[in-house]
């Protein structure tokens, strides 16, 4: 959560603080309360690392306004806090400690209470407390909550027994993740949506004596024991303390096998009994109750046994543990069955409330307890960009994914949850992953093989840490670069596109799934379905949005040509999940208004499932059922029809999997709709082998950010590059050159790596590990002088040749939508940087971004120029190009453009008069080709005996030839009489037609 300060500090903290008990006990074993705050003007309006108050939210319109009031009714003093809201995301208020003093030691006391005027509106007010770490924005957090059901002031009184640690947000991952309450560092409001309001609120205060329940906990080493039938189950039961000094008060825990599925005396034996741990046992002292199984029948479902602990002297697990007699004997577990019997066994079992489960996915961080994967039978759980667990390690991944699998082993069927992450350029939610650069980028290697490598690596690091399921790749066909989405294409041209989803063999392996078992691969997720790329500017009606999640309207050829052909070779090509598009469809000459793609069903079911064939099943984007018309029943109703086969819920999976079922009581969705839908996913949960393995199998994370999968992600990044402008072989750069750096995006790995990296938007920084430029030029030059000056303010003086580095910083979908805030040009920091640097000395500007940059203005001093994309983590990759340890020979997956007005231009418009056009790429690998309309003739039947024979590696060796003998003639001035015929031959060259290609080239040669 992004907090920002309010107001500025007004006054000094003279009053009531540090929190030590300042007054008589009122009881000889009570404490005195300790005030926090009374507002009369002690705490003042400020943020970190003041002390203060301050306000936060989820956008502008999000904090509160806060301000003191005099008020007769004050229950403390004559001032009160008061504030007015209007909340649409999130937004509250904190109170924050100095960070320049010490923590406070808030764990004499038994909780923390307070004043609140009621409004009698029913809504839910959270309270969060802040506890150890480094600071208060540092800090873990800890949260419960109160209902505003009352009018007038009321003291709310909160014990510190009732805060659970807040696992859908941690400020910096999380400290040890025990409530120790002897570094406080303050509070958070956190208000209501839904409407405007007002609030008041006075003397907060610590109360009560600390009990030990509050220090002491009993916990169990798992919640649920899977064991097979005639096994013993052992629970460990362990007492832990605060700071681990030993209890100073007896503990007991009584226990006692109580009600399940499983029969006392048939399929287990009763036990029953208490421990104690006396005062003076150490912390982390464990006993064990063993609960044995009886074998009674060959075959059956699942059976459990609560254990059932009544705790003395200390709090209590949060978990009722749960011994669970595996499944055994039914056709749908064994694994030598061919899988389509195995669904057809399981599903003819399940109950409709076990249907809609598994059609149900929920976000990990949105669970309001882990036993809901058990008490709903969720098919799914996800991390959303920036969801991860705490510490953000690869093993604290699989612990996490692991502890879900096995609330799912409590179900009757065990059936395994998928679990699915958006890992789009690498696994980019995991600190110190390797991050690959992003699709436009790999579009722009034109190396199919090399596009496969990444999606194994990345396959390989997902799978490593329990993940199964990768919602990647993304085959929009992206045809306007406003759109925020941009950078998650291969490119504007459906055949490059095409030829890049190797990738998915990357992620999946064979195409029949048989490798999918395998602990390097997962399942892909072919998105998003269909025209995503196509969205006209201005047609979004999604917040502030102006591209993303709008209309795409196109004739029908178009859809097919440019949007459909993608989803159709990944059909071909096996992938196992496909997402629609939150974006609608208008066809033109339909006579249809435009159709939401989560409704469509004549492209769900009728053209994907019917007739592409597509057997695997198709996963609703975010939330993306919400946009449609009609009541939430309608939602459901009209998604499933439609052939959604599972909803993307995160927070309303309850809501979802009742409805649904209630939908299909009531007749509006068939049984028969509801079978096909849960056949599909279970058949992909049989081919990933989860039934056999649902756990995580970490022998391959000791690969995860490896020497190897960087390398691949460094070759990555290198071909990536495009080098737009050479004049006077400025690139390569030589070692011997003293050179100055200079350029917002030099030194920056979170710039480099974009959005979707660590969190959702992404963040500029170091935000996990890796190689930025600067640091990789330096490693490809070690001996050389390299100087750095972000803003070039150091002097310019003697240095032979200099790097400016520029462009975008990270953005994710619509939020980086042209017009959103966002436009194409450089900053007036970078353009300085470049005018300075290229003004002084021969230079080379590279350009960091997720699509083309307007620099037309200042191309005629600039020596050199990059389109380096997003290259990823691997910057040394770039640095190899740069000192030509590896050649250039990326070309343009997209044309750039010389001005926004052009946008959207594509290879193919009649009117095409661009920058750089499609397919364009100057080399380094060796002299162009010599010889004129000759060569290019010659060349021209060697592509024609090839386009005949289908010699593919002869045809396109050919066209590459004739390709870089036009650029060369080209690069002293691109005409649009040049650039068309030049782009288009890019086009044919990806769809095989190599004789047409070099005709192409011929025509633009002659035009040059």
């Amino acid at each position: 959560m992004r907090r920002t300060a309010l107001l500025a500090c007004a006054t000094l903290l003279t009053g009531l603080l540090p929190l030590a008990a300042s007054a008589q006990a009122t009881a000889a074993d009570d404490p005195a309360p300790v005030p926090v705050d009374r507002f009369e003007g002690e705490v003042p309006f400020a943020g970190q690392p003041a002390e203060g108050l301050f306000t936060w939210g989820g956008d502008a319109d999000d904090p509160p306004a806060l301000r003191l009031d005099e008020r007769a009714d004050a229950p403390e003093g004559g001032k009160v806090l008061a504030g007015t809201y209007d909340i649409s995301g999130y937004g509250g208020f904190t109170h924050d400690f100095a960070a320049a003093e010490p923590a406070h030691d808030w764990s004499a006391h038994a909780g923390i209470r307070f004043w609140w005027d009621g409004q009698n509106n029913s809504k839910k007010i959270n309270f969060e407390i802040k506890d150890g770490g480094a600071n208060g924005e540092a800090s873990e957090l800890w949260t419960t909550s109160f209902t505003d059901d009352f009018t007038g002031w009321k003291q709310i009184e909160l014990p510190f027994t009732d805060f659970t640690y807040r696992t859908d947000y941690q400020p910096v991952g999380g400290i040890d993740q025990v409530l120790g309450l002897t570094e406080a560092w303050g509070y958070a409001v956190t208000l209501p949506t839904g409407g405007a309001g007002s609030f008041a609120m006075d003397g907060v205060e610590l109360y009560g004596k600390a009990v030990q329940s509050l220090r002491a906990s009993v916990v169990t080493d798992s919640a649920v024991y899977p064991v097979k039938e005639g096994s013993t189950a052992r629970v460990r039961i362990t007492v832990a303390t605060t700071g681990a000094v030993p209890v100073d008060e007896p503990v007991t825990v009584a226990y006692g096998t109580a009600s399940g599925s499983a029969s006392s005396g048939k399929d287990y034996t009763p036990v029953k009994g208490e421990i104690t741990f006396p005062a003076g046992t150490a912390s982390g002292t464990s006993r064990t109750v063993e609960v044995p199984t009886l074998k009674d029948r060959s075959s059956e479902t699942a059976e459990t046994v609560p254990l059932k602990l009544s705790v003395t002297g200390a709090k209590a697990p949060a978990e009722t543990p749960q011994v669970v007699i595996d499944a055994h004997g039914l056709p749908y577990l064994n694994a030598k069955l061919p899988v389509h019997k195995r669904v057809a066994d399981l599903l003819s079992r399940m109950s409709l409330t076990e249907k809609a489960g598994q059609m149900t996915q929920a976000e990990r961080g949105a669970l309001t307890a882990q036993g809901d994967v058990a008490a709903y039978d969720l098919g799914s759980v996800l991390s959303g960009g920036g969801s991860v667990p705490t510490p953000n390690t690869p093993e604290a991944w699989a612990r996490t994914i692991d502890g879900f699998q096995l609330r799912a082993q409590a179900t009757r069927y065990q059936i395994p949850l998928i679990y699915g992450v958006d890992a789009v350029h690498g696994h980019n939610n995991v600190v110190g992953a390797t991050i690959m650069p992003h699709n436009i980028g790999v579009g722009a290697t034109r190396d199919p093989e090399l596009a496969e490598r990444t999606g194994a690596v990345t396959a390989a690091e997902v799978r490593a840490t329990g993940v199964p399921w990768d919602f990647a790749p993304c085959l929009c066909v992206t045809r306007d670069e406003r759109w925020g989405r941009s950078y998650e294409s291969f490119g504007e041209d459906p055949a490059l596109v095409e030829s890049m989803e190797t990738v998915i063999q990357g992620f999946q392996g064979a195409r029949d799934g048989r490798d999918l078992k395998d602990a390097g691969k997962v399942l892909a997720t072919a998105k998003h379905y269909v025209g995503d790329g196509g969205t006209e500017y201005g047609s979004s009606t999604t917040g502030s949005y102006t591209v993303d999640q709008g209309v795409t309207k196109v004739t029908r050829q178009e859809l097919e040509a440019v949007h459909l052909a993608p989803f159709e070779t990944a059909v071909d090509r096996g992938v196992g999940t496909v997402m629609p598009s939150y974006s609608s469809l208008d066809i033109i000459g339909d006579g249809k208004d435009p159709v939401k793609m989560h409704a469509d069903a004549e492209m769900i079911n009728g053209v994907l499932k019917d007739r592409m064939g597509f057997d695997g099943f198709v996963i609703s984007d975010w939330n993306a059922i919400d946009q449609l018309p009609g009541d939430y029943a309608s939602h459901v109703r009209t998604s499933v029809n439609a052939g959604l086969d599972m909803m993307m819920v995160p927070y309303t999976y309850k809501e979802f999997s009742t409805t649904l079922a209630d939908e299909v009581k009531a007749g509006r969705i068939s049984e028969r709709r509801i079978d096909d839908a849960v056949s599909r996913i279970l058949t992909q949960k049989f081919k990933l082998g989860l039934f056999e393995k649902p756990y995580a199998d970490t022998s391959g994370a000791s690969a995860i950010g490896s020497s190897a999968h960087r390398a691949v992600a460094r070759q990555a990044a290198a071909e990536s590059q495009v080098l737009l402008k050479n004049a006077g072989g400025v690139l390569p750069l030589k070692k011997s050159q003293k050179v100055y750096v200079a350029g917002s995006n030099a030194d920056d790995l979170g710039n480099q790596t974009g959005g979707w990296t660590i969190t959702w938007q992404g963040a500029s920084g170091d935000i996990t590990e890796g190689t930025t430029i600067l640091e990789g030029m330096r490693k490809a030059a070690p001996d050389a002088e390299i100087a750095y000056s972000s803003n070039a303010s150091a002097p310019t003086d003697g240095y032979d040749v200099g790097v400016v580095v520029v462009g975008e910083t990270p953005y994710a979908e619509g939020v980086g939508d042209v017009g959103n805030g966002n436009d194409l040009e450089l900053t007036a920091a970078d353009k300085a940087a470049v005018d300075k640097v290229c003004g002084a000395m021969k230079c080379a500007v590279l350009v960091v971004s997720g699509r083309p940059q307007l620099i037309g203005d200042r191309l005629g001093e600039i020596d050199s120029l990059v389109a380096s994309w997003l290259p990823g983590t691997e910057g040394d990759g770039v640095a190899d190009v740069l000192y030509g340890r590896r050649a250039f020979t990326g070309q343009l997956p997209v044309t750039w453009p010389k001005s926004e007005s052009q946008l959207p231009i594509n290879v193919g418009d009649k009117a095409y008069d661009p920058q750089f056009p499609y397919g364009w790429g100057l080399t380094t690998l060796g002299r162009a080709p010599q010889g004129g309309t000759s060569t290019l003739k010659a060349l021209a039947l060697v592509a024609k005996a090839a386009q005949r024979t289908g010699s593919d590696a002869a045809g396109r060796a050919a066209v590459n030839r004739a390709r870089l003998l036009v650029q060369q003639r080209m690069s002293s001035g691109i005409t649009q009489a040049t650039a068309k015929p030049f782009a288009e031959a890019d086009h044919l060259l990806l769809t095989g037609r190599y004789g047409d290609a070099v005709a192409r080239l011929t025509e633009a040669y002659r035009a040059a």
